[in-house]
């Protein structure tokens, strides 16, 4: 009975610690993607990307409605100005004005850089996905600058047509802000980081606002990504996002 009694304790600790008071990972995970995002939004932001030797910054204006549709219109600089990337459900297009065409992104290109950032055309049409496609785990606590956070194992179903083998992802106790998630590889490489940090009050939420994504195979290269301003459930018709729209959405 002595020997019980401890065993019965930490049964009880790791199933009142795996729930996180009530709250399964599943759970927080689908709070934090929440937070950043909504039936529909409009936004503003500025994408600088760096390289070792060179850096580019693009300014846009994003329209989303959760979790199929999203718009993106490029307004500086001015040899990109009016490009437009389109995400239907699982389908990606691109408006290049410069040549007046509608181009599909095949299948094959759907691991390319957008825009020759660290985000591919992949990371546009899985943005939403990691509630639905992952199976999720509470694999402990850490502090992350200054926040105590849930870290959680999101491993991919069976079925689910993502590239990543695993992401571990920090999640505020307090707030539930997503402030980095790390993606690994199949053979458990760590490939890249996602690290949010600026926080503040936007769209009547306190989210961060400064976003970096850091890929560990290229030394001193990096994509910095700031939100301006956002709107959060505002009203756009689904019929927004198409591809006549492209062409002459301002």
């Amino acid at each position: 009975m002595k020997t019980a009694k401890p065993i019965l304790f930490s049964l009880f600790f790791l199933l009142l610690f795996s729930e996180a008071n009530g709250q399964s990972a599943k759970e927080i995970v689908k709070k934090a993607n929440e937070l950043l995002r909504s039936n529909s939004s409009i936004s503003e932001a500025t994408m600088k990307v760096i390289k070792p030797d060179w850096s580019r910054e693009i300014s846009m204006k994003i329209w989303s409605l959760e979790p199929d549709y999203s718009l993106v219109l490029i307004t500086k600089p001015a040899r990109d100005k009016g490009t437009v990337t389109l995400k239907r459900k699982k389908e990606v297009w691109n408006w290049i004005p410069a040549i007046r065409r509608v181009i599909k992104i095949p299948p094959s290109m759907m691991l390319q850089p957008w825009m020759g950032s660290d985000f591919t055309n992949d990371d546009l049409v899985w943005q939403s996905s990691v509630v639905k496609d992952y199976e999720h785990s509470i694999d402990g606590s850490e502090n992350m600058d200054g926040y105590d956070c849930y870290r959680i194992q999101l491993i991919p179903k069976p079925e689910a047509g993502v590239v990543w083998g695993k992401i571990i992802s920090f999640i505020t106790k307090k707030g539930f802000m997503e402030i980095r998630a790390d993606y690994y590889d199949e053979d458990s490489t760590l490939v890249k980081s996602m690290v949010g940090s600026n926080v503040q009050q936007m769209g009547g939420r306190t989210i961060p606002t400064h976003w970096e994504m850091i890929p560990h195979n290229k030394p001193g290269r990096k994509t910095v990504f700031d939100y301006h301003s956002i709107q959060f459930n505002v009203k756009i018709n689904r019929n927004f996002f198409s591809q006549q729209n492209m062409k002459r959405v301002r």
